[in-house]
């Protein structure tokens, strides 16, 4: 363990002097490889999600209501009500590291350690532990070859790497090339954007199952709630959220 660890900050050090990355965020040097774009400090003041903070239960907003009062499954933003999916989960706040790894991912198809790790820290919550496979948000055809690849996919072919659960990148399709989201789009207009604009083309995959539906991004919940309806509706059991971050929606 300890040569280890010695060779790898050895490794990181000649990294930085061979390969020197500047911090997406402020600039600084990015001193170990598995932080990715962004330096350990800038990482270290993102906003991350943890344990012992309240989440609404459903959609994961966090929440000021104490779990004194209630049980953690009680509460609820109830903005979210409507919603097909069990539960939503994100790492942290659309800010800091977090933003910049979510930009870097929609050029890159890269991911880092320290992103790896921690999506496996929020898979490994309550209740999206109980998630038998793992499906991306696909994206319209047109949109993934102008694109070169599926940043959800990206994400949920190094979780299936890391939890051992199954993945399944064709069951679930875009069928409708919805417009793009646009600053001050209302929840509404987002929800009307992804309307039946996904199918399920091999419904026994998923009968059943548990499924832990991935993508980069949760703002008003609309795509991932049109997914979860899509895939429940063909015969899944339950449907499960994980992104990257969450970004502050009124």
């Amino acid at each position: 363990m300890f040569l280890t660890s010695t060779f790898s900050q050895l490794y990181d050090a000649a990294f930085a002097i061979l390969y020197p990355q500047a911090c997406a965020i402020c600039g600084q040097s990015v001193e170990s490889r598995a932080d990715g774009i962004a330096c350990t400090n800038c990482w270290r003041e993102t906003r991350l999600f943890h344990d012992d903070e309240t989440f609404c239960w459903k959609c994961g907003e966090l929440s000021r209501q104490g779990l004194t009062e209630v049980k953690p499954e009680e509460v609820s933003c109830r903005r979210c009500d409507l919603h097909a999916f069990s539960a939503a989960r994100a790492c942290g706040a659309y800010a800091g590291a977090l933003r910049a790894s979510v930009l870097s991912l929609k050029h890159r198809p890269y991911i880092s350690a320290r992103l790896t790790g921690l999506l496996l820290t929020t898979q490994k919550r309550v209740p999206l532990t109980r998630a038998t496979r793992i499906i991306p948000v696909p994206l319209h055809p047109r949109r993934e070859k102008s694109r070169g690849f599926n940043q959800a996919a990206v994400m949920a072919r190094e979780l299936s790497r890391v939890t051992g659960l199954p993945l399944d990148e064709t069951t679930l399709i875009r069928v409708a090339h919805s417009e793009r989201y646009r600053a001050g789009m209302s929840a509404h207009a987002r929800r009307a954007s992804v309307e039946k604009a996904f199918a399920v083309i091999y419904p026994r995959l998923i009968s059943d199952e548990r499924i832990l539906l991935v993508d980069d991004v949760y703002t008003t919940g609309a795509t991932v709630s049109s997914c979860a309806d899509t895939l429940l509706s063909a015969g899944a059991k339950e449907v499960f959220v994980l992104t990257i971050a969450r970004a502050s929606f009124s």
